[in-house]
């Protein structure tokens, strides 16, 4: 096992009714700016509970923010930011209306330059708005790391970034709110979490036992109540397991000291990018294609994954915890090829060439380029 340093600043506050804890999360006397999508958290109720919460303070509203915040919709929230003399931002939503505010955050105190460069050019924040959390979509962990994704629709890009000025200072996890989600949302959250789970576990294994175990029963809880938070969308442990699972899977703990892969979310972005495709649905393809592609470097991982969390015996085991793993996504609705969402191989050159172009290298053995690539995604036809 490598060596580590592991830091999460974040204060989880996780249970039914915790909404109401906003008061003594929040300074007094700051001027909030309340971040969220499409209006879905005023149907469930989440909205009534927020603005209830904090009926004693300065809050202005900023809604919109896409399932793929887009960068074109969020600097329209830096402007707002600057215009109010905003102190703290609130982001009530999923991953994306978190990831989002993060941007927001960093962007509405960055005058160097055009905010892009954080995603196009690497350049790190310097100062950003604090800002806290109400989770209604568990799947991104956005909740306790410091990283966003962020989509620019003029240039078709898809980004991500991240700096230790962007963890909340709090994340409000109460499984209540995600009863209403629809199931397609359902769905891609548990696919996003299991893969973000995988993008850190299959890769080889290094001795790390304590990391694989944590992992695999992610994956194991995942397996076993990702199907009853489709059938059974209003029970509270279901929705508590998969929250928290979320949560864990991408808080940077099972990733302390082992190789990581996250090719699967490289070539997703660009899927996404191009054809508009849900992050969920994007990882469901390309996870598959990348094992089989990979299948050599990654056998030896396989065969362990699907001997412990399939409890696969006999011979062919790596080939056949693949299989599983196209099932589980299937059985929860998610389609696996990209033919079953009507789209044809005639833009894999121009994404796969995108990698070279930024000189970029993927998987754990940084051996994936825009060959490989262009490779992978035959494979998702």
């Amino acid at each position: 096992m490598r060596n580590f340093t592991y830091f999460n600043p974040v204060k989880l506050v996780f249970g039914k009714g915790s909404i109401a804890r906003l008061p003594e999360l929040i300074p007094s006397n700051v001027r909030i700016l309340m971040t969220y999508g499409h209006g879905s958290i005023k149907k469930n109720g989440v909205y009534d509970q927020v603005k209830t919460a904090l009926k004693n303070f300065s809050v202005e509203e900023f809604s919109g923010i896409e399932p793929n915040p887009r960068y074109e919709t969020l600097m329209k929230a830096v402007e707002q930011c600057r215009k109010s003399n905003i102190d703290f931002l609130l982001a009530v939503g999923g991953g994306s209306v978190l990831d989002g505010t993060k941007f927001i955050a960093a962007a509405a105190k960055y005058n160097a330059g055009d905010p892009w460069d954080f995603l196009a050019k690497h350049v790190q924040p310097v100062e950003a708005i604090p800002l806290g959390c109400v989770l209604t979509l568990p799947a991104t962990g956005s909740e306790m790391n410091p990283t966003a994704v962020i989509s620019r629709e003029s240039t078709k890009e898809k980004y991500g970034f991240g700096s230790p000025l962007l963890y909340p200072k709090f994340s409000i996890l109460d499984p209540e709110t995600t009863f209403t989600l629809p199931p397609r949302q359902t769905a891609n959250g548990i696919v996003d979490t299991f893969v973000h789970v995988m993008e850190q576990y299959l890769t080889y294994p290094i001795g790390a036992l304590t990391q694989d175990r944590l992992a695999e029963g992610i994956i194991l809880s995942l397996i076993e109540d990702g199907p009853k938070a489709l059938s059974d969308p209003t029970n509270y442990t279901v929705r508590a397991n998969i929250m928290w699972s979320a949560t864990m899977a991408l808080n940077g703990l099972i990733g302390c000291g082992v190789p990581q892969d996250w090719s699967t979310h490289g070539i997703g972005h660009e899927l996404t990018a191009f054809y508009g495709l849900d992050h969920g649905q994007t990882l469901a393809i390309v996870l598959p294609a990348v094992w089989k592609h990979q299948f050599k470097a990654k056998k030896e991982k396989l065969e362990i994954y699907g001997k412990r969390v399939w409890n696969i015996e006999g011979s062919n085991i790596a080939e056949k915890a693949i299989e599983k793993t196209e099932e589980f996504f299937r059985s929860l609705g998610v389609k696996t090829y990209l033919h079953e969402y009507g789209i044809d191989d005639s833009q894999f050159s121009v994404i796969a060439n995108r990698f070279d172009a930024r000189n970029e290298r993927l998987g754990e053995h940084q051996s994936i380029g825009a060959k490989e690539v262009l490779e992978i995604l035959k494979l998702c036809k």
